[in-house]
C-alpha cells in the first residue's frame, strides 16, 4: 500500500510539472497532497495514520521536513548558500551595465577575419562570462542580441549560429563559480553523510567492529571542491566547442564565412582589447584565485565578486566622461596600499602593543576608508545612472527566492519520498543491475539526461540528486569521489538547457532572435553540441584525474584522491567481500 501512495505521489508531482505549474508549490504541493490523502486512508482503514508509511508517519514526516528547512538556513555546514545571491548579483551587474555587450563586440572584431572566428569568439566570450556571471539567461540573451545578427549578415548557416550561441551561454552552468556547483556540493554534502553510515553499518556488519577507520569513509565535498574540479572539465568543453567549429568551418566554408575587417588594427583599437578583457579577466583570477590559493572561502569570494562587478559598472556607466575611471583606481590603489601594510605590520586591533602595531592598524584603516569609499561611489553612479542598481538588486532578489523556494519544495518532497520507501526502492532496483557501480552509474546518467528534457537543472538537482547519490557513494568497489560525481552530474545536467523541448537556452534565444531563423533550424543547430557535451562527459568519466587533480592537489581544498588510486576505498572494498 506504500508504494501506492508512492506512485500518486511521483504522479502528481509529473502531472503539476506538466501542465506548467510552478516547480516552487508544484514540489511541496504533490508532497503535502499525498501524505495527507496516506494519513486520512490510514485513520479509516487501519485506525493508524502510520499505517501507509514505510518510515515512520505524518508525524515523522513533518519533523524530517522541518530538521531539512532547519538545515537550508541554520546548519554551519551548508553555510555555502549564502553564496548564492552574491554571485547572482555579481552576473546581473556585469549584465546590466553592458560590461558583457562590450566583451562580445570586441572580441568579435579581434577573431571575426578568421574563418569560422566569428563563432570562436562567441565561445570564447560565453567562457569568459560564464566565469563572471553565471547567469544562462541573461548570457544567452546579450549573446543573441549582439552576435546572431553579426552572424546571419555575414552568412553563417542558421543552425551552426544558434547552436553556437546557446551552447556557450549554457557554460555558466559548469564553469566556476556556478550556482550549479554551489547547489550540487550542498546536495552532495548531505549524500556523503548518509553513505558514510551505510559505509559503517556495512563494516560493523562484516567485521563486527563498532567504529569504522575514518580512513574508510566518504571524503565530504565542499563548493571550493567542486569549483576546481569542475573548471578542468569546463576548459575541456570549450575546447570541443572551439574545434567543431573550425572543423566545421574548414570543411564546408559556407558554414561559417571569414568576416571582413572594419576600420584598423590600430593603438586605439589595442586599448579598446585591454579595456574589455582585462578587468573581466582580472574578476576571474581574484575570485576564482582567492579560492584556490586558500585566502578566502566560497562566500567570501562571492562577495569579492559582487564588490569587482560593482565598481565596474561604475565606470562603465559613465564611459566617455570625465573622471569615470576615478573609482576603479582609488579602489585598486587601497588594495595595493592594503597589501603592502598588512605585509610590513601585524595588523590585528586586539593585539596592539608597540607603537609600529597601533602605525599598521592607522594605515589599514585609512586603506580600507579609501576602499569603502570606492565602492560607496561605484554604488552611488549604479543606482543614478539609469537606475541600474535598484534593477540589478530586484533581479538578485527575485532570482534568489525562486532557487531556495524550490529547495524548499524539494527538502519536503525527498523527505515524503523517503517516507513512502521511494529510497529503498530506488536502491534496490539500482544494487540488483548486473554490472556493479558502472552500471548503476550509467543508469542515473541515462534518467538525469532524460529528465533535462523536461525539468530545469535546479528541479534535476534537488530531487535527483539526493536520492540516488548516496546509493551510489555507499559503495565501497566505486572508488570515487563525491567531487567527481557531483561534476559529471553537473554536465549532465548541462545538456538540459540544450534538450528540446523545453530547452531554456533555447527559449531565451528564440525570443530574442530574428524570425528567418526558424525554430527546427535552431533544434537541429544544438544537436552538434548536446552530442560533444556527452562526449566530454566520456572524456571525464573516462579520465577521472581531469575533475580530482585540483581539489587533490591544491592548498585548503578537498582531500580525496583521484579515483581509481583511491587505496582506502579498494580496502574497505576487499574486507566486505572477503
Amino acid at each position: 500500500m506504500e508504494y501506492l501512495f508512492l506512485l500518486i505521489l511521483v504522479g502528481i508531482m509529473a502531472f503539476a510539472l506538466g501542465s506548467g505549474y510552478p516547480v516552487a508549490f508544484a514540489l511541496p504541493g504533490s508532497a503535502i497532497i499525498t501524505i495527507t490523502l496516506a494519513g486520512i486512508f490510514g485513520l479509516i482503514f487501519e485506525q493508524d495514520t502510520s499505517a501507509f508509511f514505510v518510515q515512520g508517519g505524518p508525524i515523522n514526516w513533518l519533523t524530517a521536513g522541518i530538521t531539512n528547512f532547519r538545515g537550508i538556513y541554520w546548519e554551519v555546514e551548508r553555510d555555502t548558500l549564502i553564496a548564492i545571491p552574491l554571485f547572482i548579483f555579481m552576473g546581473i551587474m556585469l549584465q546590466r551595465s553592458r560590461i558583457a555587450e562590450d566583451l562580445l563586440i570586441t572580441m568579435a572584431q579581434l577573431f571575426g577575419a578568421v574563418r569560422g572566428g566569428l563563432g570562436i569568439s562567441v565561445v570564447f566570450v560565453g567562457a569568459l562570462l560564464a566565469a563572471t556571471t553565471g547567469i544562462v539567461g541573461a548570457t544567452v540573451v546579450a549573446m543573441g542580441l549582439i552576435s546572431l545578427p553579426a552572424m546571419l549578415k555575414n552568412k553563417y548557416s542558421h543552425g551552426l549560429a544558434t547552436g553556437t550561441i546557446a551552447a556557450s551561454g549554457t557554460l555558466g552552468q559548469i564553469i566556476p563559480p556556478s550556482i550549479v556547483l554551489i547547489i550540487l556540493a550542498d546536495q552532495l554534502s548531505s549524500a556523503v553523510d548518509i553513505a558514510d553510515m551505510a559505509r559503517k553499518r556495512m563494516y560493523k556488519e562484516v567485521t563486527g567492529n563498532l567504529t569504522m577507520p575514518s580512513e574508510f569513509g566518504v571524503s565530504s565535498t565542499s563548493a571550493g571542491d567542486m569549483f576546481m574540479g569542475a573548471l578542468l572539465p569546463g576548459l575541456v568543453l570549450v575546447l570541443l566547442y572551439m574545434m567543431y567549429i573550425l572543423v566545421a568551418a574548414y570543411l564546408k566554408p559556407d558554414l561559417a564565412p571569414a568576416v571582413p575587417l572594419q576600420g584598423k588594427r590600430d593603438k586605439s583599437f589595442v586599448v579598446k582589447v585591454l579595456l574589455s578583457l582585462i578587468p573581466p579577466l582580472t574578476l576571474i583570477f581574484i575570485v576564482l584565485g582567492s579560492i584556490i590559493g586558500g585566502i578566502a572561502t566560497v562566500n567570501q569570494a562571492g562577495a569579492i565578486g559582487a564588490v569587482g562587478a560593482l565598481i565596474m559598472a561604475g565606470y562603465r556607466l559613465t564611459s566617455g566622461k570625465k573622471g569615470s575611471f576615478y573609482p576603479s583606481i582609488i579602489a585598486i590603489s587601497s588594495i595595493i596600499f592594503i597589501g603592502i601594510v598588512t605585509s610590513i605590520y601585524t595588523v590585528n586591533i586586539r593585539s596592539v602593543q608597540t607603537n609600529d602595531d597601533v602605525i599598521g592598524v592607522v594605515l589599514a584603516i585609512i586603506g580600507t576608508i579609501g576602499l569603502l569609499v570606492a565602492i560607496g561611489w561605484s554604488a552611488w553612479r549604479a543606482f543614478k545612472i539609469e537606475d541600474t542598481l535598484n534593477g540589478v538588486m530586484l533581479e538578485t532578489a527575485k532570482t534568489t527566492s525562486l532557487v531556495f523556494i524550490i529547495l524548499l519544495g524539494a527538502a519536503m518532497l525527498t523527505a515524503a519520498f523517503r517516507g513512502f520507501g521511494g529510497e529503498e526502492v530506488v536502491k534496490d532496483f539500482l544494487v540488483g543491475m548486473p554490472g556493479g557501480f558502472w552500471s548503476q552509474f550509467v543508469i542515473v546518467m541515462i534518467v538525469i539526461f532524460v529528465l533535462g528534457f523536461f525539468l530545469d537543472f535546479i528541479e534535476i538537482a534537488v530531487v535527483v540528486v539526493p536520492i540516488v547519490a548516496p546509493i551510489l557513494l555507499m559503495d565501497p568497489g566505486a572508488n570515487i569521489t563525491a567531487v567527481w560525481l557531483g561534476v559529471m552530474i553537473g554536465l549532465n545536467i548541462q545538456t538540459s538547457f540544450l534538450t528540446p523541448p523545453f530547452g531554456f537556452a533555447l527559449f531565451y534565444l528564440r525570443g530574442v532572435a530574428s524570425k528567418i531563423v526558424t525554430t527546427i533550424s535552431m533544434y537541429k543547430g544544438v544537436i552538434p553540441f548536446i552530442s560533444l557535451q556527452i562526449f566530454a562527459m566520456i572524456i571525464v568519466g573516462y579520465a577521472e584525474t581531469i575533475v580530482n587533480y585540483l581539489p587533490t592537489r591544491l592548498s585548503l581544498l578537498g582531500n580525496s584522491a583521484p579515483p581509481p588510486n583511491e587505496p582506502k576505498a579498494t580496502v574497505l572494498h576487499a574486507r566486505l567481500c572477503f
